[in-house]
Order: C-alpha cells, then sequence, then structure tokens
C-alpha cells in the first residue's frame, strides 16, 4: 500500500484525485513520477481492477520505471484480488509509450484496415530509404533533395496540428500529396507502418470501426498521460477518442518544459485544457526537491517572461545554496579549457567525481572545442546523441535479415540484404526488381518469385533469383512452424556463421580488431533474443501457441521503439556528461555548466523567425533546472564560424537573471571577482544588451 503520508499536500492531493479530468502542473523536480505511481497504486487499493488502468509517457524508459515501481507499491492482496478467473491481461495495469499502446491495438484490429497482422515497423534509416526511392523517381536530374528534410516536413503534414508546414502555392502542395501518397503506398505494399502511421491508423482504425474503440474505453476506463506538454495533434486525438465519454483523464506536465515544438508538440493541448474538459481539476505541484532556491529563483525569474503559460512559483526546502557564476571568455577554445579546469578543480580539491558534472550546450556543434579540452586533460566523458549501437552496419544488416525473415515484402530490409554477403543479385538486378515491382503494384520479394519477371533475366541471375527466394522459404519454415520454444540466440549464431555472415566481416575490415568487434557488437545483439518480450508480461497473445517467428517479430518491435535503449545501456562509469539542452529533460546533475550562452545560438537565430522565442527560453529554464547544487553559465565573445573568428553577442536571456544571484568571474572564470567589479560587469553586460 503507499504510505500517502510521505507526500506533501499538494502531492496527496492529486493522488487522491481519481474520477474526473485532473490537471496536475508538476514543474521540474517536484516529485511527478513518484505521484503518478502512487496514483495508480492507490486507484488499484480502493478496488479499481488493474486491467482497466493505462499509463501512457513517451519513452520505454518511463514506461519501465514506473511499471517497476507500481509492482513495489500495490500490495499482495490487491494483486490478488484480480482473481483466478481473471485474465492475465487483467493483473496488471497497462504502462507503455503512445506508440506501444497503439502497436498492441493495431495488431488486434489491423486487418480492418487492409494490413496483415504481421506488419513491420519502419525506423527513420528505413523511412529515408524509402523517400530517396521516392525523390529518385520524380526529381529532375542533378537536382539534390534531402530525404531527411523532407522526411520531416512530410512527418508534420501527416500529423497536421499547429506545427504543419505551410504550403507557398497549390504545386508545392501537390507536391507533397503526391509524394505522401507515393510514401505511403509504398509502405502499404511492404506491409510496413511508420512511426506516425502506428497513431494515425489507430485514429482511422476508431473512425471507420468503432467497436474497436469501444473495446478500447471498455477496458482503458481509467487514463493517466505524462509529459503531456510534448502531445502532438494526433495524440491528443488519440486521448480525446478514449477518455471523451467516461473523461477519467488525468494528464501531468509542466508547459514551462514544452522544448519539442520543433516535432509536433502542441503546448496548446495543456494550456488549453479547459476547452476539452471545462470541469477539470487543476493541481500544482510547485515544491522543488532536487534544487537549491537560488538556483530555482534564477529559474522562476527567467521563466516569468514567457507571457501565455500556467503560473507556478518552484521553491524547495534545501536553502539558498552558492551564487550562479558568470564568466565571459574571448574564444569558445579558451571557454572550454577553462570548464574543464573547473571541473578537474572540482574533483581534486573537492572531491566532487566526473560523474556528477555535466555541460549542456544547445547545438550539436558546440561539442567539439569541449571535447578536446576534455581529451587533452585526460577527463573521462560520455557524449550523450553519439552514434546509436543500432545505427552500427553490421547490426543494421542482422535486423534487417531478422525483419526479412519475418516479412518477406519488406522492400527496404530484403534490398540491404539480398547480396550481403554476395550471392549474384548486383545492384543493377535489384534495381531492375524494384522497377518491375513498381510497375506490378507489389513487393520485390513477390516479384522475385513471378516466374514472368524472372524470364527476362540472364540464365545465372535468375538461377541466383530463385535459390535467395528458396532460402528465404526454407529458412522460415522452422521458424514458423516452431512451437516456440526454440531458444532465438544459438539459432541466430548458427544463422550467421552458416550465411558466411561471420566470414564477411573479417573480409571487410583493414584489421582483425575492427572485425572482432564488429562481431561482438553482433553476438551482444543476438545474446538479448531470448529476452524479447520479457519485460512486457501484459502484451496481448503472448504464449499462446506463439511460434519463433512470433518472437522474432516482438523483439523486433521492442528494438524499434525502444529508441533510447542505446543510451541506457551504456555504461559511463565516472564520467564528465557531455548532453545538448534538447536531451537533457528529465535528468539532473549536481553540478552544471551551461556553455554558449550567445545570442544566436540561445535564443536560437532561427527563433525570431519561427516566432519561437518562448520555446527557445523555455529550454533556457529546462538547462537551469537540471542543476543541484551549483551552476555555472559562460559565453563567449568571440566564436570561429568557417575558420574566421566572428564576435558575439550574450543572449538577451542573461539579462533576465536576478543580478543579486550572480556571481561573476574574473577573466579565466576561476575565481569570484568582488563584488564591486561584479556590478561593474554585470552594468557592462546590461549595457550591451541594451
Amino acid at each position: 500500500m503507499p504510505n500517502l503520508s510521505s507526500l506533501n499536500p499538494q502531492q496527496r492531493l492529486a493522488v487522491e484525485t481519481i474520477n474526473g479530468p485532473v490537471l496536475i502542473l508538476a514543474g521540474a523536480g517536484t516529485g511527478k513520477t513518484r505521484v503518478i505511481t502512487c496514483r495508480i497504486a492507490h486507484m488499484i487499493e480502493r478496488g479499481i481492477p488493474p486491467g482497466n488502468i493505462l499509463g501512457v509517457t513517451f519513452t520505454n524508459k518511463a514506461a519501465r520505471e514506473m511499471q517497476e515501481r507500481v509492482r513495489k507499491l500495490i500490495p499482495r492482496s490487491a494483486k490478488s484480488r484480480t482473481g483466478a478467473g481473471s485474465s492475465a491481461l487483467n493483473s496488471q495495469p497497462t504502462l507503455c509509450t503512445f506508440h506501444s499502446l497503439c502497436v498492441r491495438i493495431l495488431r488486434q484490429h489491423i486487418e480492418k484496415l487492409g494490413y496483415k497482422r504481421n506488419f513491420v515497423i519502419y525506423d527513420e534509416s528505413e523511412q529515408i530509404a524509402a523517400i530517396r526511392k521516392i525523390l529518385a523517381r520524380i526529381s529532375a536530374r542533378g537536382e539534390k533533395t534531402d530525404p531527411a528534410l523532407i522526411l520531416s516536413l512530410l512527418s508534420r503534414y501527416r500529423n497536421g496540428g499547429e506545427r504543419a508546414p505551410a504550403f507557398a502555392d497549390d504545386s508545392a502542395r501537390a507536391m507533397a500529396d503526391h509524394i505522401r501518397a507515393s510514401y505511403e503506398s509504398a509502405l502499404r505494399a511492404c506491409n510496413a507502418v511508420d512511426f506516425d502511421d502506428l497513431i494515425l491508423l489507430t485514429l482511422r482504425l476508431f473512425r471507420e470501426h468503432p467497436d474497436a474503440l469501444e473495446a478500447c474505453r471498455a477496458k482503458y476506463r481509467y487514463v493517466m498521460v505524462d509529459e503531456y506538454q510534448d502531445t502532438n495533434a494526433a495524440q491528443f486525438q488519440l486521448v480525446h477518442a478514449l477518455t471523451v465519454e467516461h473523461r477519467n483523464l488525468c494528464v501531468v506536465g509542466d508547459d514551462d518544459q514544452s522544448i519539442y515544438g520543433w516535432r509536433g508538440a502542441e503546448i496548446s493541448n495543456l494550456l488549453d485544457m479547459e476547452k476539452h474538459f471545462p470541469e477539470v481539476k487543476v493541481i500544482k505541484l510547485e515544491q522543488n526537491y532536487r534544487s537549491t532556491n537560488t538556483i530555482l529563483r534564477a529559474a522562476n525569474a527567467i521563466i516569468r517572461n514567457n507571457v501565455r503559460r500556467r503560473p507556478k512559483q518552484l521553491w524547495s526546502a534545501k536553502g539558498d545554496g552558492p551564487k550562479i557564476s558568470l564568466a565571459v571568455y574571448s574564444s569558445e577554445e579558451e571557454e572550454a579549457r577553462s570548464v574543464v579546469e573547473q571541473i578537474e578543480f572540482a574533483r581534486i580539491a573537492r572531491r566532487i567525481p566526473w560523474s556528477e558534472q555535466a555541460i549542456l550546450f544547445r547545438t550539436n556543434q558546440q561539442s567539439r572545442p569541449l571535447e578536446t579540452a576534455l581529451r587533452q586533460a585526460g577527463v573521462r566523458y560520455h557524449l550523450i546523441g553519439g552514434q546509436s549501437f543500432f545505427d552500427r552496419r553490421e547490426v543494421r544488416d542482422f535486423l534487417a535479415y531478422l525483419k526479412t525473415l519475418v516479412n518477406p515484402d519488406d522492400d527496404v530490409s530484403l534490398l540491404r540484404i539480398a547480396n550481403v554477403p554476395p550471392r549474384g543479385l548486383s545492384d543493377a538486378t535489384m534495381e531492375r526488381l524494384l522497377g518491375a515491382s513498381h510497375e506490378r503494384k507489389s513487393s520485390v520479394y513477390a516479384t522475385m518469385k513471378n516466374p514472368a519477371v524472372t524470364a527476362t533475366f540472364p540464365a545465372k541471375t535468375r538461377n541466383s533469383i530463385e535459390a535467395f527466394v528458396a532460402w528465404i522459404e526454407r529458412t522460415r519454415a522452422p521458424l514458423r512452424a516452431h512451437d516456440g520454444h526454440l531458444s532465438l540466440a544459438p539459432w541466430a549464431d548458427r544463422f550467421l556463421d552458416e550465411i558466411g555472415y561471420f566470414n564477411e566481416l573479417r573480409k571487410g575490415e583493414k584489421t582483425e580488431e575492427a572485425a572482432e568487434n564488429r562481431i561482438r557488437n553482433l553476438k551482444e545483439l543476438v545474446s538479448t533474443l531470448d529476452e524479447a518480450g520479457a519485460r512486457n508480461d501484459s502484451f496481448e497473445g503472448m504464449g499462446n501457441g506463439e511460434t519463433a517467428l512470433d518472437r522474432l517479430e516482438r523483439f523486433l518491435e521492442e528494438i524499434t521503439l525502444d529508441t533510447e535503449r542505446e543510451e541506457e545501456n551504456e555504461s559511463a562509469g565516472d564520467a564528465v556528461t557531455l548532453i545538448t539542452m534538447h536531451s537533457c529533460k528529465g535528468l539532473e546533475f549536481p553540478h552544471v555548466y551551461i556553455v554558449g550562452l550567445e545570442d544566436g545560438l540561445l535564443p536560437h537565430s532561427r527563433s525570431k523567425d519561427e516566432g519561437t522565442l518562448d520555446e527557445e527560453r523555455r529550454l533556457f529554464y529546462v538547462a537551469i533546472t537540471r542543476a543541484m547544487q551549483s551552476l555555472s553559465i559562460s559565453y563567449c565573445t568571440g566564436r570561429k564560424k568557417f575558420g574566421e573568428m566572428k564576435p558575439c553577442h550574450p543572449s538577451p536571456f542573461l539579462k533576465e537573471l536576478p543580478e543579486e544571484l550572480v556571481e561573476h568571474a574574473d577573466e579565466q572564470g576561476k575565481h569570484p571577482v568582488p563584488a564591486e567589479a561584479g556590478r561593474s560587469l554585470f552594468a557592462s553586460l546590461r549595457d550591451s544588451l541594451g
């Protein structure tokens, strides 16, 4: 049973308010995860069946943390109340991401929309590959178009809402419609969906098949949504569809931490809650358990300058703590060297380990001088946002093989592995097959099985095509027929050896060490195959006569949906964290250094044209509130651009920091300066800002 006496009054009110719409405004560091998990446990204690509770968040990491906390809080008596007659499905609440929720729904109902249940989920690289093929057909000769940019615009267009792109004229809209239709057709031909489809197809399912919507409403009688300020238009529609009748919706969020507008998040979903649920009860969590009052007063002062927001005032029982250090440097190299010196001084003189110190910056490019300085000083660091484990070539090849075995109609995966290792299927051959598949509006695999098509190839190539098709069918057969007890890890290890992939890696690398590193990466992934789905024992259909192919399908789902897994699993040990401001939300560090507080970096130069100055201020607010004990801020008077030093000006946001909270550093950024000199520097800063 959750111990409600340990909660502060506002937290307890949020936990005990169960029925009807509730908006919990959870400021930074106010213990919202604890409130959410206690609220779920309290609902179960009050007799609400766990299977009727749905908790939705944005990352698998957050969902798993929530699952673990709820399991610890739910008393055994509450678990047993589900009874022997209840299905295992209802033995615990559903705690997952938006995308995982939609996968569950679509696996049950997608056949009503004309798809097969064994659809695959394309990740970003596979989406870009599909877009690149479309652009190759419609672009003029020599014209270069960035498929990643087109994909981003397409995603915003498909999701609609306030952030949908504006079209210059009818021809631009017609081109967008054509690309959208071609893209959706290409995915459908492969029985594939992308991340946007997971939600858009679920909404379509609800519109066209009210029985599916009613089944979901009946199951999910109490709905909670975390990070509500980050929801986009489609996610809002999904939540609204599920809750508009029973109205038991609890959303948790903070409009002051809405920093993802560039990827479709609509802050209005939180700010305009009363438009859709007029009877909503608003509960503010303002006691911060993370930071000192100096840090919180600075954050409050900054964010107060945003006009359209729900007012809140963070405070802490931790005392004032040290003032915020503000330093000025002549260049980014000098800034980087000085910050590293401060980190090392803190480690040696004050015994503060590297792992308790973090450097935050606005853009990825700012990490270069910092990494250089850290390496020169022999300081270990962990750069969040580096190359993903799942972006490595050997890992992508292996996953493409699994996707092809699960769904041979997945063109992107099949084209990737058709000739890896070489098996007589050249790029020219695959391009011809791809063209034939477009003409016949079928998948490449279906085209390869068509005798009328293969007859047009030379005998040697035709034999290679037929051998490849036969190999896929032969490999899939035992996976489809097996009773599900096959150990996948040993199977995959044998599979990679038999197709010659390990030898291919050894031949393709310049050194034996490089090849062994790639093989080690693969074996690390292979070893996790048998864990597929084990963390989510409420998944519909698990264990009911499933085949080995079903388990591979679930493994691929987990990999695709869990985009942050590689960062979780990387053990940085004692290392300084380097991280962008956008990536740091939800994290906290005892000692924080925010660098590059210059006009054009923060706020970013684009923000004035795009009208997103408020979002840039929220980004600064998020960065400030990551700090627990100390906060240092710095900016440069000059920065290199294309090899040439250009003058820089301090961020206008610095003018919004209360003077009494700031302690100014000397030229080297190491020591506080006398109060009189500090005031002079502050006055100079104010003058430069106008």
